[in-house]
């Protein structure tokens, strides 16, 4: 399951929470992101338990993709304790995305 974000649940769902938490910023114009969306939604079932996936519009929210330097979409940012652990930029296959995670998991 993939969260909506915003900024009323960010602190809640991100900054508070114990499990790790990867936020996918996209937005709607954003063809790669549009690509990225089936991709991110498939690995969330995987992860069930372990990982929790999050989508933040950056049309609708665009102080906290300031906030978190978001330059480029789409971006997956990995926070861990409240705290960015590392980010991912641009359009990533499932079996490349999984790989990254995988190696991002073995750090935390």
């Amino acid at each position: 399951m993939v969260l909506e974000l915003s900024g009323q649940n960010f602190s809640e769902e991100v900054l508070n929470s114990k499990l790790p938490v990867i936020i996918d910023f996209w937005a709607t114009w954003c063809g790669p992101c549009l690509m990225m969306a089936p991709v991110f939604e498939d690995l969330s079932s995987s992860y069930s338990g372990k990982l929790k996936f999050g989508k933040l519009s950056v049309e609708d929210y665009p102080e906290l993709a300031e906030e978190y330097d978001v330059t480029g979409i789409p971006c997956l940012i990995i926070f861990h304790k409240g705290q960015e652990v590392d980010r991912i930029v641009g359009f990533q296959q499932k079996s490349e995305l999984k790989e990254q995670l995988g190696s991002i998991f073995a750090r935390l």
